[in-house]
């Protein structure tokens, strides 16, 4: 299911939004400030995100330029400003739309809808990346052209971060989707395990890998080729 994160203060126009957008298939959390919306981006994954330019403990263009230093999730942002050079440096700044206030909730509709099809990674079965050949449906994974033996918990995680390549994940976030029989505890140390296991049969150096880079204090990317 999709998740999306609205970033806005004004009570009226936040809730309203939510109520616009809202379906049984998509998934909304709503922050007031910048603060909050920061706090809920350190712990969960989302598919995209709507910003307002002005929350009331800083801006919005400058909380989406941190979240450009670790992330690539698609970005709205929310405005008054609709001068041209406002809409430039909103777009400079890693947006990847600019609705400016008042607008039509069947617009924002229609936007939010597009970027959920682009922000979608492609399911992938096959894809061969640099030295790597990764077939997940056969399940024969190769490294210049010599197989690896990898377990299915590895699988898991490989797919996860070749599908979201140039993305990164977060720890939580790769929890839930690798380990996903229902258990309801899982060690903590079960991810960096698995990580380390992964890095020593595809990386060369696995002490200073080269693919699959650690982001730290959030989690994990295999890097973009």
């Amino acid at each position: 299911m999709p998740r999306l994160l609205i970033a806005e203060d004004d009570r009226t126009l936040g809730d309203g939004v939510r109520l616009a957008l809202q379906h049984p298939s998509l998934e909304i959390v709503l922050c007031r400030t910048a603060a909050e919306t920061r706090a809920v981006l350190d712990t969960q994954r989302f598919d995209l995100l709507i910003l307002d330019v002005n929350l009331p403990d800083g801006s919005g263009l400058e909380l989406l330029r941190q979240i450009r230093q670790t992330s690539a999730v698609p970005a709205i942002l929310l405005t008054a400003n609709d001068l041209e050079t406002d809409i430039v440096t909103g777009l400079e700044s890693g947006a990847d739309d600019y609705i400016t206030k008042p607008f039509s909730l069947a617009v924002l509709r229609a936007r939010v809808n597009t970027q959920l099809r682009r922000g979608t990674p492609a399911r992938v079965d096959a894809v061969e990346l640099g030295p790597f050949s990764f077939d997940f449906r056969r399940m024969e994974f190769r490294k210049n052209r010599d197989l690896v033996d990898l377990s299915k918990t590895e699988q898991r995680l490989l797919r996860l971060l070749v599908e979201n390549r140039g993305r990164t994940l977060t720890r939580a976030d790769l929890v839930d989707r690798i380990w996903t029989d229902g258990a309801e505890y899982v060690d903590e140390n079960a991810l960096s395990v698995t990580v380390k296991r992964l890095r020593d049969k595809l990386e060369d150096t696995p002490s200073k890998p080269q693919y699959l880079k650690t982001v730290y204090g959030i989690g994990y990317t295999w890097a973009a080729t």
